[in-house]
């Protein structure tokens, strides 16, 4: 895969996950965020078992469990945390907020990894946390930030957290559906119990929620989280972060289309900005082979 379509394929997984954003609202109207979370993941999970039982085995010597450990971990608690921001913020800013994790990437991979971004990398990363800081309003100060916007903020660092180990994983075990189905499998084992015991989970409601669940399972969940996994083979940590951030200008556009959100000047502006940042990276030159076991340089 070369590194263009790697970055096309991050691109299609930021436009399901924006859309998906606003099932991931109107589920809400029937199930908490946890019976939520372990549904879709479930879906996933069940989606993914063919295609990973296909792929080939792998060795799970003690350093696999470690990494797989690192991204299914991170992963879980990334997704349950973005999820319950939900009850409580817009879907624009939690597509907005949950990408500050573009800023968040870059500096992980270095403290982690010691991945050198660039400057041009570190520009497109502090621009689109302008575009993020306009469209969810917190320029304005972090009093305007909510209990649902602090939840996405700290869903975004899991976030970050996972691309950096999911970004390792996948140069030191070519796995993608494996690793995808187990990613889905551990979050949806461990948000059930507290969804169990926290929350009403009635036949009924999940009978309601059905196209909400199906739409997050297939589409938001396996399809997305799947390209990103197959994708971070052949590009960065740092530049997946601003390329899926692309997330946030699909979640605008789905709601203005369907919730009726009519974002100000000032929202619109942050999406050009995330834009803009978006070119800097995907219009960058390089390749990368099937075989690379390392990722390729930023510039």
């Amino acid at each position: 895969m070369t590194r263009a379509n790697a970055h096309l394929a991050l691109l299609l997984a930021a436009a399901l996950w924006g859309f998906g954003n606003i099932a991931q609202k109107t589920v809400l109207e029937h199930m908490g965020p946890l019976t939520a979370t372990w549904l879709r993941c479930a879906i996933a999970a069940l989606a993914m078992l063919p295609f990973a039982a296909l792929e080939t085995k792998l060795p799970q010597n003690s350093g696999w469990h470690r990494s797989t450990i690192a991204v299914v971990a991170s992963f879980a608690a990334a997704i349950t945390l973005q999820q319950a921001a939900y009850l409580s913020t817009s879907v624009t800013n939690a597509s907005f907020l949950v990408n500050t994790a573009t800023v968040m990437t870059p500096i992980v991979a270095w403290l982690v990894l010691r991945e050198a971004t660039g400057r041009l990398g570190f520009a497109a990363a502090f621009l689109t946390l302008a575009g993020v800081l306009l469209m969810s309003n917190a320029v304005q100060g972090l009093d305007e930030l909510n209990k649902g916007d602090l939840l996405c903020l700290v869903s975004a660092l899991f976030y970050a957290l996972w691309m950096v180990a999911l970004g390792r994983h996948a140069q030191l075990y070519p796995s993608p559906f494996q690793t995808a189905y187990l990613q889905f499998a551990f979050a949806a084992l461990v948000a059930f119990p507290p969804a169990l015991a926290l929350e009403e989970m009635v036949l009924p409601s999940i009978a309601a929620a059905a196209p909400e669940l199906v739409a997050l399972g297939l589409f938001a969940t396996a399809a997305a989280f799947t390209l990103q996994t197959i994708a971070q083979r052949y590009t960065t940590a740092s530049r997946a972060a601003i390329l899926v951030s692309g997330e946030s200008i699909f979640g605008a556009i789905g709601a203005y289309a369907v919730l009726h959100e009519r974002p100000p000047v000032v929202v619109v502006t942050g999406a050009a900005l995330i834009f803009v940042a978006i070119l800097m990276v995907s219009l960058q030159p390089g390749r990368a082979s099937v075989g690379s076991t390392a990722p390729a340089p930023d510039t």
